[in-house]
């Protein structure tokens, strides 16, 4: 089984950038799953319905949000439509109201008749708003998805620590096929597999303008450090770029097998014009 997972969807640009993106590496490395997170996708805040529904009928199979997934109220909406758009399963449940949406969801393979690949996303807690433990979270879900035979399963884990997310991928090792973080925007090269054949990249890195701090115009970001304002952010304009990982995992033990970065900056025909 191959694994397509997109970084952090920024604005027009992200989403432009996975649509010339995708049909290709489709194509190079024939994933059976293609997993995008997309809590930036909406003019890099939150999600909303009818972005998300472009994205998945791009051909990709599910959505993961993160910190953002609150950003666009009518987010909850798309969440009841559709369990391919899943939020972190940390988030707390009250005595009175239950957290919108779900934390995994079991995905049917459209490419290979009985194929399932198990997706949950948990947030990490430092330098992050503080919800529920992660570690717990993410435990509980995935000896879920084995009670149910599922033996493949991929982890989003939507953190701002280096240090928390390889403490999480080491917790996690051995009980999910992959875990691969999320939400700094920035690809790190630490992608490999542990002990327990779990695969993982402490963060996948955004779609989106790479000439750009993480996405956001430059020049405010500069004005932000430089000033200690609070000048509103803006997704920069151009042409985008992806980064992607693909993992490779046994499908008979739920092991990975490889897991590869992708970095490049997307052609589009405004680049021939």
């Amino acid at each position: 089984m191959k694994v397509l997972f997109f970084g952090d969807i920024v604005g027009r640009s992200g989403r432009e950038a996975v649509k010339y993106a995708l049909p290709r590496l489709m194509r190079e490395f024939s994933p059976d799953f293609v997993i995008a997170n997309a809590e930036n996708a909406t003019h890099g805040n939150g999600l909303l319905p009818e972005m998300g529904r472009q994205l998945l009928d791009l051909g990709i199979d599910a959505l993961t949000m993160g910190n953002h997934t609150w950003d666009q109220k009518q987010i909850v909406q798309l969440m009841e439509a559709t369990p391919r758009v899943i939020r972190p399963a940390n988030y707390p449940d009250t005595p009175a109201e239950k957290a919108p949406g779900r934390g995994s969801v079991i995905i049917e393979c459209a490419r290979r008749s009985g194929l399932r690949l198990g997706l949950i996303q948990a947030m990490g807690r430092v330098f992050i708003e503080e919800i529920d433990c992660p570690f717990r979270a993410a435990d509980n879900e995935s000896y879920g998805m084995e009670t149910l035979g599922v033996k493949c399963v991929v982890i989003d884990f939507h953190a701002e620590a280096t240090s928390e997310k390889q403490a999480f991928a080491y917790f996690m090792d051995g009980k999910a096929s992959a875990v691969i973080g999320t939400h700094c925007h920035v690809q790190t090269a630490d992608n490999h597999i542990m002990k327990g054949g779990t695969a993982m990249i402490t963060d996948v890195g955004m779609c989106g303008c790479f000439d750009s701090v993480i996405g956001i115009k430059k020049e405010i970001s500069i004005r932000r450090f430089m000033t200690k304002r609070h000048i509103k952010y803006e997704p920069a304009d151009g042409i985008g770029g992806v980064n992607a990982v693909v993992v490779e995992i046994d499908e008979a033990t739920g092991r990975a097998l490889s897991i590869s970065r992708i970095n490049e900056r997307v052609v589009d025909r405004d680049d021939h014009e």
